[in-house]
């Protein structure tokens, strides 16, 4: 099966590195790829595979201006992350209410409240 674009939004979030790149872009704006290695204290080419692979997984975009790359970060892909996860919730949460449900119907048939419990 191949790799779906949400499999390597994912892949691509399992970094604590990657996480940290995102999560600062999101809060501060564009920034430079030097001011990302600075920050996190890795080699430059460490931080460079790194966004390297955001960029893969559509989360960054780079561009040039003069000798530098700067970074900046793409919602979209974040977006469609966080709205698949929305949708698990939502299920597991029903899923857990009819449990829940279901759980009280048994208890109140044997006579017993599941506050009991």
């Amino acid at each position: 099966m191949l790799p779906t674009p949400l499999d390597t939004v994912f892949s691509a979030l399992s970094n604590p590195v990657r996480r940290s790149i995102v999560a600062h872009l999101a809060q501060e704006g564009p920034v430079f790829v030097g001011d990302l290695q600075e920050l996190h204290d890795i080699s430059l080419p460490a931080i460079s595979r790194h966004v390297r692979l955001l960029e893969e997984a559509g989360l960054v975009s780079r561009s040039v201006e003069g000798r530098f790359r700067r970074c900046e970060l793409n919602e979209k892909p974040m977006t469609e992350a966080m709205d698949w996860l929305r949708e698990q919730a939502k299920f597991w949460e029903e899923s857990l209410d009819r449990l829940e449900r279901f759980l009280n119907q048994e208890a109140a048939a044997k006579g017993d409240s599941a506050d009991d419990r």
